[in-house]
C-alpha cells in the first residue's frame, strides 16, 4: 500500500471509491501501558468524507452507494491508498473493502 501526501483543498473519489478520515490509533493499552508509535496498529476505522458518484454497471446505469459521507465504517486492514493532507491522515480505498457501517 502506497502512502501518499497531498496539498489540495478537496478530494473527490471517482466510481465506487470512498474517502475516509482515519480515526486515531489507540495511545495506549487496556493495561494503562503506553504504546510506542512502532508498536501501534493501524487503525481500521473513520469517518467517511467523501464518496464517488457509484460504479457503473453493465447496463450503464450508475449502482448507487451504500454509505454517505458521515458514516462511521470500518474498513480491511490493508485496503486502499493511504493519503496525508496536512496534518490528518486519510484513505482512499473502494467500497467493497468496507465490512461494516458501525454506530
Amino acid at each position: 500500500m502506497a502512502a501518499v501526501s497531498l496539498s489540495v483543498s478537496s478530494v473527490k473519489p471517482l466510481g465506487d471509491r470512498v474517502f475516509i478520515k482515519v480515526s486515531a490509533s489507540e495511545e495506549k493499552t487496556a493495561g494503562g501501558i503506553l504504546l510506542p508509535d512502532t508498536a501501534k496498529e493501524k487503525p481500521q476505522v473513520g469517518e467517511v468524507s467523501a464518496v464517488g458518484p457509484g460504479k457503473l454497471g453493465d447496463d450503464g446505469k450508475r449502482q448507487p452507494m451504500d454509505v454517505k459521507v458521515g458514516d462511521k465504517v470500518l474498513y480491511s486492514k490493508y485496503a486502499g491508498t493511504d493519503i496525508k493532507l496536512g496534518s490528518e491522515e486519510y484513505v482512499l480505498l473502494s467500497e467493497k473493502d468496507i465490512l461494516a457501517v458501525v454506530s
